[in-house]
């Protein structure tokens, strides 16, 4: 499979902007990305916006997102407090965040939810993000979880033994409220890598993929 690399000029600084609904959906999403691209881009600026949480679960986003960008010296991290599970509903509201957004970073790759999502919180942030960002690179990431929703990406990550792990020992690690939930497990985390992995023929086994539905090579 041919390799393809982010283009643009070799020596600038590359702006990553990610976007998730909820306080862990960029790590399981992308986390190992996360891990990748501070490895090799390690003059990048990122911009990590979370849209719902409360007072427990920002917490557990904050240290999350300070382990995960622990090599990153420019970085914003932003915690909204949209209402969980009302996002069509305050869709106007967040739209404005957007825009105010929009005016604030000039990103080289967009990373948010698949627009297919089964979860309606994650629907609503990925047309957002396209009806936002007209004229961006967006990769979208996919969340394993009891509504299901998976589908077949087209885009792949692999990543090394030492990404994957660490991503899955910050998630359980960091977000002691989700343990209760029967899908948030190592097994599952691993299962997906593993399973895309297999997809790519990634070298260690293990990959990330999203769907994206522009791109210029």
């Amino acid at each position: 499979m041919l390799d393809l690399k982010l283009g643009g000029n070799e020596n600038a600084p590359k702006e990553f902007l990610f976007l998730g609904a909820h306080c862990d959906d960029i790590e399981i999403g992308c986390g190992g990305t996360v891990l990748r691209l501070a490895r090799d881009f390690p003059q990048a600026k990122v911009h990590w916006v979370v849209f719902s949480s409360n007072e427990k679960r920002a917490a557990e986003a904050r240290r999350s997102s300070e382990l995960f960008l622990s090599s990153v010296k420019n970085k914003i991290v932003i915690i909204k407090d949209f209402r969980n599970g009302y996002f069509p509903y305050v869709g106007a509201q967040i739209k404005d965040y957007f825009e105010e957004l929009k005016r604030t970073v000039k990103p080289d790759v967009i990373f948010t939810h698949h627009g297919l999502d089964n979860h309606q919180d994650h629907r609503v942030l990925s047309e957002l993000t396209w009806n936002t960002f007209r004229d961006h690179f967006i990769l979208e990431y996919e969340i394993p979880k009891y509504d299901g929703g998976l589908g077949s990406p087209n885009i792949f990550f692999p990543l090394q033994q030492m990404e994957y792990q660490k991503k899955l020992d910050i998630l359980l690690e960091c977000f002691a409220t989700e343990h209760a939930k029967h899908w948030f497990t190592r097994e599952t985390f691993m299962g997906l890598l593993r399973l895309r992995g297999i997809e790519c023929g990634a070298p260690s086994g293990y990959a990330e993929a999203f769907y994206s539905r522009k791109a210029i090579l």
